[in-house]
């Protein structure tokens, strides 16, 4: 079944609609506690071209079968301390799977922190086999398919739930829906968990603080309503986002996307 799909978090999204496609899977019933989607990219770029796509990423773990003309690897993905960059050239394809907050842990057993701003090779966790399941992945067709012998191998390796790991994952997913969220110890009154104990769930189970879950949701919010809405001001945006003023925003946005919301709208055509 196809994911819902969203641009969220895919920066200046709209100029890679003809560069790449993406499309999203969700997992079955007993995968479903750990992972919130698979996705699929492909490209075939003319030669001497190339796309440079940059992603605010979302507080997960990926694991990603790639195959492009550097060849076939399998890599796992901690939480990228910085937007996550990557030049497309050539062709290429790539199944991803994307765990969810908390997701990872239960085939771990560690400290996800110990992942954060790291890239891995996927054979570090998952030793048994793994050549032999990235070709079957990269080799099985259309994305479904690619998606169903990623499943096929994960239930090999199904790990027992984690409660704690289910809670943290409820926490998270509140931190991103509710855009009046924008304060840790908001978060800490609605979870019923102190700031110290937030603190220590998110470092096992998600690799990133609270105060880091809480931004990231609420500058990707900002991105894209800068992106989509033309009516949008940034000065409007910075108060409903909890920032004392204008500049404090400004300065943050700028420190993670690498420009400010007014370079930032030009550059998306708004």
């Amino acid at each position: 079944m196809k994911a819902k799909d969203s641009t969220r978090g895919i920066v200046h999204a709209a100029s890679g609609q003809n560069k790449f496609t993406l499309s999203r899977i969700v997992p079955g019933k007993l995968l479903e506690p750990f992972i919130e989607h698979y996705w699929a990219v492909r490209y075939n770029l003319p030669e001497g071209e190339t796309y440079t796509q940059t992603v605010l990423s979302y507080p997960n773990v990926h694991l990603a079968f790639e195959d492009d003309e550097e060849g076939r690897r399998s890599l796992l993905y901690g939480i990228p301390k910085r937007p996550f960059v990557r030049e497309l050239r050539g062709a290429g394809r790539v199944l991803g799977v994307k765990f969810r907050a908390g997701g990872f842990y239960p085939f771990w057993q560690r400290d996800v922190s110990l992942l954060t701003g790291l890239t891995i090779p996927a054979s570090e966790i998952f030793s048994n086999g793994l050549s032999q399941w990235t070709d079957m992945i990269l080799d099985a067709g259309d994305d479904a398919a690619m998606a169903r012998q990623a499943e096929l191998a994960l239930l090999e390796r199904l790990p027992q739930k984690d409660a704690q790991a289910e809670l943290t994952a409820r926490i998270v997913e509140e931190a991103m829906n509710d855009r009046n969220l924008i304060k840790v110890e908001q978060l800490s009154e609605r979870s019923g968990h102190s700031t110290r104990q937030l603190q220590r769930l998110f470092r096992k189970y998600v690799g990133v603080t609270p105060k880091w879950v809480i931004k990231r949701f609420r500058l990707q919010e900002a991105a894209e309503r800068l992106e989509k809405d033309e009516s949008a001001q940034w000065a409007e945006l910075a108060v409903q986002l909890g920032y004392f003023d204008q500049a404090h925003f400004i300065k943050d946005f700028k420190s993670v996307l690498g420009q400010s919301p007014a370079a930032y709208r030009n550059k998306s055509g708004g």
